[in-house]
């Protein structure tokens, strides 16, 4: 009796011994006509990039703080893709036909090859763009319920799948609705060549109108509800901005701090610390802090603070950052200092930029009207040693005006990390004593450049 007392024990024991928690998830495959050698996998809060054998097989272990809707991609590619712990899952796909071919197996397969039908599911139920958004509201919203019910039943038939998965799609579904439809008057217009177009009182739906924005899971689990928060946050802001954007404080910023998805309130201060800490604004002093303070992003926030100690001296009044002995189309080298006892008007552009070649026509406009003035009009372009001819060749093409000049080194140029300038075209002004006007003056297009030569007397 006291041997079987003993055996139940120790049954009892092994019986209750707690299984150890899985922290990972395993992510394998084989990549047909693979044509990269990374496999980028990308979350919230998450990225890990996976080497892809030339073989294109891969494999890696994915140690996720949480389960949840993530994306793949292989260079400029990218599927949806749901993970969690203690998934084993097998992708197959061919590059050459990168939606069509995904496939998956092994533990957690389910949810995926979901996701990979609904994609191709939407993509065939809407057509192409220009048909789908010039349906008119009754028979586009018909169009709307007939996707959402297809996915819904789909979703619904999934066996084993993960109860998270399906309360969460089951709300990605009606974001999606919801997007289309928030898209579907700009589209629509568009497409239809009609201006003019307003959707009707009744055509969004009171859900979507009211939306309040404040759900953190949302925003991290759909794409279309983190569209339709960031879209809403920022029309909401520069609505109140107003056209004079760039002369904002951190004052105008306020409602940013109002933001109660952390999440989404880091993706728009990191949006608006991409031009709105710039030399133009006499208050980008207090953007900065306020931006640096309504930020989690230590990343950010280390750039933001380089991107501000080097623009700070850049603001109005201080001494022009310096090109020597540069190219002139013309013949011989041209330095700033040649220029000294003018205005300088400077176009930094290249000939591969589309933006810089549509504001040649205002700029030769502008350089007609001021002809004979106190201005010098100094074109530079940042194309690489490699593109030399073609700058020369456009030049002559163009019949482009005032000093067209060949930067030393590109996008290294001195000049260039000088003023801190990241995108072109930009326009800067400087005035005859050497010093900054404006370190992103209006461009040509822009019916303030004309305003400020006035302002000038120039």
């Amino acid at each position: 009796m006291k041997q079987l007392l003993i055996l139940l024990l120790a049954i009892s024991i092994v019986g209750c011994k707690q299984e150890p928690k899985v922290d990972y998830a395993l992510f394998s495959g084989k990549i047909e006509n693979a044509n990269s050698d990374k496999l980028t996998v990308k979350g919230f809060e998450f990225e890990k990039e996976i080497s892809i054998n030339n073989d294109g097989t891969f494999a890696d272990t994915l140690r996720l703080t949480e389960a949840g809707f993530y994306s793949f991609s292989v260079r400029r590619e990218s599927s949806s893709i749901y993970l969690k712990n203690g998934d084993a899952l097998s992708l197959t796909l061919n590059t050459l036909m990168f939606d069509e071919s995904v496939k998956y197996t092994g533990v957690g397969s389910v949810e995926n090859n979901y996701l990979a039908s609904k994609y191709m599911n939407n993509e065939t139920m809407m057509g192409e763009s220009p048909v789908f958004y010039s349906l008119d509201e009754s028979a586009f919203k018909n169009k709307l319920d007939e996707i959402f019910n297809s996915n819904k039943t789909a979703l619904n038939n999934l066996k084993d799948a993960d109860e998270n998965f399906i309360a969460s799609e089951l709300k990605n579904l009606e974001y999606d609705t919801y997007m289309s439809l928030n898209s579907y008057e700009q589209a629509h217009a568009y497409y239809t060549k009609n201006e003019d177009f307003k959707v009707s009182h009744s055509f969004l739906p009171e859900a979507l109108k009211n939306m309040s924005y404040d759900d953190a899971t949302a925003y991290k689990n759909s794409s279309s509800y983190k569209q339709l928060a960031y879209s809403y946050t920022m029309n909401t802001l520069f609505d109140k901005l107003g056209d004079d954007y760039n002369n904002a404080s951190g004052e105008d910023l306020k409602s940013v701090s109002e933001i109660k998805i952390p999440a989404l309130k880091n993706d728009v201060v990191s949006y608006l610390g991409k031009f709105m800490v710039s030399p133009a604004n006499p208050n980008m002093k207090s953007i900065y802090e306020f931006l640096s303070a309504n930020s989690t992003d230590e990343k950010f926030k280390t750039e933001l603070s380089t991107t501000y100690n080097k623009v700070k001296a850049l603001v109005k009044g201080m001494p022009s950052p310096q090109f020597t002995n540069y190219e002139n189309h013309k013949g011989g080298e041209t330095s700033l200092s040649d220029l000294k006892g003018k205005y300088v008007y400077v176009d930094v552009w290249a000939t591969w930029c589309g933006p810089c070649k549509r504001e040649i026509p205002f700029l030769k406009e502008i350089e007609k009207q001021y002809h004979g003035k106190n201005i010098e009009f100094v074109s530079t372009s940042i194309d690489v040693a490699n593109d030399h001819s073609t700058w020369v060749e456009m030049v002559k093409e163009m019949q482009l005006g005032g000093i067209q000049l060949f930067a030393d080194n590109n996008w290294k140029s001195k000049f260039v990390t000088d003023y801190g300038i990241e995108g072109i075209p930009r326009f800067i002004l400087i005035d005859p004593n050497g010093n900054i006007v404006s370190a992103d003056a209006p461009r040509p297009s822009d019916p303030k450049l004309v305003e400020l030569f006035t302002e000038l007397k120039i």
